[in-house]
């Protein structure tokens, strides 16, 4: 059975995908001061290796696991829920814009908005 990477269309497609939802994020007022100071080449390549491990094109991830990378924006700039929405609306809407299929978009959702990921995002 195929992954969730290789439906979507396997690192291509996780490339294209990944630099269109930033430039949507860098867009976006809610959410672009997260990444006022952040070197914007290094974000991209940390969450396309992170999206490949999540959607099953890798067994494994060598960065920072969800908790600590983003306990300082919680702690020091008062990442919330809505912010984390703000996200996965984000990407539903980059996934909509590339053409992706609604019912891949929402297996997309269901790692990206899982309970658990939210948790440990917002560090609770």
């Amino acid at each position: 059975m195929a992954t969730l990477y290789e439906k979507l269309g396997g690192k291509d497609a996780v490339d294209i995908a990944v630099d269109k939802f930033y430039q949507h994020i860098l867009n976006d007022e809610r959410i672009n001061h997260f990444f006022a100071n952040v070197d914007m080449k290094k974000q991209r390549e940390h969450q396309k290796a992170f999206l490949t491990y999540a959607f099953g094109g890798s067994s494994v991830y060598e960065g920072k696991m969800m908790r600590e990378a983003h306990k300082h924006l919680v702690e020091e700039m008062g990442l919330n829920g809505e912010h984390f929405d703000a996200v996965v609306e984000n990407l539903v809407k980059t996934l909509k814009k590339l053409g992706i299929s609604d019912e891949l978009i929402q297996e997309v959702g269901a790692v990206a908005a899982a309970p658990e990921h939210k948790s440990d995002v917002l560090n609770r």
